[in-house]
């Protein structure tokens, strides 16, 4: 089934707020939308859905005593929807033990749920975002009693529904870096290093670019981008938790191919779908909380705005 048909088949039951040239923004529960796609109709899910935060925020989140069994009926429709060489990335942040500074693991748990316990999925890979301008926190650990650092790494599941997903790393390469131009004009030596290790005639090849770790790096620090601007503009609460554009970006290039199907099963404001826009990657985004997917059309140029409450806000501005 073509991408179109898909689109046509879900939306036929779950009408969107607003359509762009690549996807569709939906609103309703995640799980019951998923339900009515078709199996193996996906080629990437990307996400990062609510943490088992100690404090209760606005868009809602589990206690992670409960999160793997919370989390399990989506992960399964996840499995269903996917290509079998599609992938599941899963931007999960770790968690305290309330009063206590000591770390809690159930975003290990859920890992151990998801490729062992239920068997849906295999590890391709783990990721990390490293956010340099993360705030100070636990307070009460870092900054009061200083008996931590802060918390600044979340970790990223790359999941498999097979052991052979669509991914290259040539689709990521990096620019070279000066030395390794040097390196490629002069020459290196080539005997052993002091690790033992043997520099092969290979590594003088020009591959158009270097292979990226498995680390991204960016700060989420935007305080004045088009999408905050219009929704103070126009008397929208922005997403709290906006997922960062560098981590959709890399996972978009890396596992995807032009026109293939993305989907963001916990929207927020949609920067899933904005990057695969870009990429011309075809998208569905779905959030449960209604006004952050009506102000998430701020992000796109072209857009179609189909729900009628949504319609009429922009008339109204």
């Amino acid at each position: 089934m073509g991408n179109k048909q898909l689109n046509n088949r879900v939306l036929a039951c779950f009408p969107p707020i607003y359509k762009t040239p690549y996807g569709k923004a939906l609103h309703g529960d995640s799980l019951g939308i998923m339900k009515s796609m078709p199996a193996k109709s996906v080629n990437l899910v990307l996400t990062s859905p609510p943490f088992a935060l100690r404090r209760k925020k606005s868009y809602g989140n589990v206690r992670e005593n409960k999160y793997v069994e919370w989390f399990r009926p989506f992960a399964t429709e996840i499995h269903r929807i996917l290509t079998t060489n599609g992938s599941f990335v899963l931007d999960l942040g770790g968690s305290w033990i309330k009063g206590e500074p000591i770390r809690s693991l159930y975003h290990f748990e859920l890992l151990l749920d998801l490729c062992k316990s239920s068997g849906l999925f295999k590890l391709a890979q783990e990721f990390y975002w490293f956010n340099p301008a993360k705030m100070p926190a636990p307070a009460e650990w870092v900054t009061i009693r200083r008996i931590r650092v802060k918390d600044a790494v979340n970790t990223i599941w790359w999941l498999s529904k097979s052991s052979n997903p669509k991914a290259s790393n040539r689709w990521v390469l990096t620019e070279y870096k000066e030395d390794m131009k040097r390196l490629f004009k002069y020459g290196y030596n080539q005997d052993p290093r002091p690790s033992e290790h043997y520099i092969s005639k290979v590594w003088n090849r020009d591959n158009k670019g270097a292979i990226p770790p498995n680390i991204i790096v960016k700060a989420n620090t935007r305080s004045n981008d088009p999408y905050l601007s219009a929704c103070k503009k126009f008397g929208y609460k922005p997403n709290p938790a906006r997922f960062v554009d560098a981590i959709p970006d890399f996972f978009i290039r890396f596992l995807t191919r032009p026109n293939d199907l993305v989907l963001d099963p916990f929207a927020g404001s949609n920067v899933v779908g904005y990057v695969a826009e870009q990429h011309r990657r075809h998208w569905i985004s779905i959030e449960i909380v209604k006004d952050y997917v009506i102000s998430s059309r701020y992000r796109f140029n072209k857009v179609r705005i189909c729900n009628k409450e949504a319609r009429k806000c922009r008339e109204n501005q």
